[in-house]
């Protein structure tokens, strides 16, 4: 993600921040322009400017930010009162409910850090209330009955999240049990999404035969993969190939584990960007291919340039994790088969931003 500033006194924020700790101003999240803007009030004493562009368009917050779950903008003459990813919301959490606010807060944060993503991307980011057949639409829903158990997944276009995954113990718990090495909340987001993509870039399109030669299958009956994967577990080889062990399990589940990965990637050496990043280790040999400087990777066409980036960045953040005695937050080696994988989504995601070429797919 970028740096975010205020533009009246130059204090830096975070992409959740609605007012700025330093000038006090009231702080908008512009999906359009995609920065966090500091706000005034409209001459009509209802609605607010953008500080600085008095002659500029009026906005009002999403109508979600009177719950605290969300800092963006609304046009005043929207035909919605919500943001554009609280639009895509059917579901939210019964909010008379002690504590489910407090996870719908932590929902929407993971969300909303992955429709900006998606912008960043130029993919279609569009309501199912607009569009029916082909939109993306959340349910948030919780365990309330006993004996039937809400599973994350999506569907069509909706992506359902049990509301324990916002809760970090439970979170934690499952990814024991589950033997995983990384369990995070917009790492969901990030899988589940990844699934609508692949109907709207793979399925039914020119990338179908080259999504075959790359990940396989889909074909394959993925009821019986999914049964065969969790009764003998993956193949001993799987890191040769896959980016997780799940991803083994089918086609389908091996693209949403590699475009999730994909969005992980992308977003944090945007971060390293934002904050000037160079990596050049004192006792490290030039061959060891640990020095570079970060770009933004929403304006490199190569993907080897990305990944020249990335294996460097990933091992000093577990560098400085392993200081604090902090367990590694990047436990994953990449193979050169999932780098193929990986430069795949980079050649259909990314052209959609106009960034990728077919020789960063080489």
């Amino acid at each position: 993600m970028k740096l975010f500033t205020c533009t009246h006194c130059r204090q830096v924020l975070y992409f959740e921040n609605s007012r700025c700790e330093k000038c006090q101003y009231p702080l908008g999240f512009e999906a359009t322009r995609r920065q966090l803007l500091p706000l005034q009030a409209a001459p009509d004493g209802r609605t607010f400017q953008v500080y600085g562009e008095p002659a500029g368009p009026t906005y009002t917050y999403c109508q979600n930010n009177e719950h605290g779950v969300c800092n963006w903008l609304v046009p005043s003459d929207s035909a919605t009162p919500f943001c554009p990813a609280c639009a895509l919301n059917r579901t939210i959490p019964d909010l008379s409910h002690p504590g489910y606010l407090g996870r719908w807060r932590e929902l929407e944060g993971a969300k909303h850090r992955l429709v900006y993503s998606l912008l960043c991307l130029h993919l279609p980011v569009v309501s199912k209330t607009v569009y029916p057949e082909q939109g993306l639409q959340f349910d948030f829903k919780a365990d309330d009955n006993p004996t039937e158990r809400v599973l994350t997944g999506h569907s069509n276009g909706l992506i359902t999240i049990n509301i324990d995954e916002a809760d970090a113990i439970a979170r934690e718990q499952a990814r024991q049990s589950m033997n995983e090495v990384y369990r995070t909340l917009l790492g969901h987001f990030r899988h589940e999404v990844g699934h609508y993509y692949w109907d709207r870039l793979i399925d039914n399109s020119p990338n179908l035969a080259s999504f075959r030669q790359v990940f396989g299958d889909e074909r394959a009956d993925y009821g019986e993969a999914l049964s065969k994967h969790y009764a003998q577990g993956a193949p001993p080889d799987w890191p040769q190939y896959y980016i997780s062990a799940y991803a083994s399990s089918h086609p389908w589940e091996d693209w949403a584990e590699t475009w999730a990965h994909y969005l992980h990637i992308l977003d944090t050496l945007q971060t390293a960007h934002a904050f000037g990043l160079r990596l050049d280790p004192l006792d490290a040999a030039p061959d060891q291919g640990l020095r570079a400087a970060m770009q933004n990777p929403y304006q490199v066409a190569d993907f080897r340039q990305i990944m020249a980036m990335w294996l460097p960045l990933t091992f000093a953040m577990n560098s400085l994790n392993r200081s604090m005695g902090q367990p590694d937050p990047y436990p994953f080696l990449i193979s050169p088969a999932v780098v193929d994988k990986l430069a795949f989504i980079h050649k259909v995601a990314g052209s959609r931003a106009g960034m990728a070429t077919r020789e960063s797919a080489a």
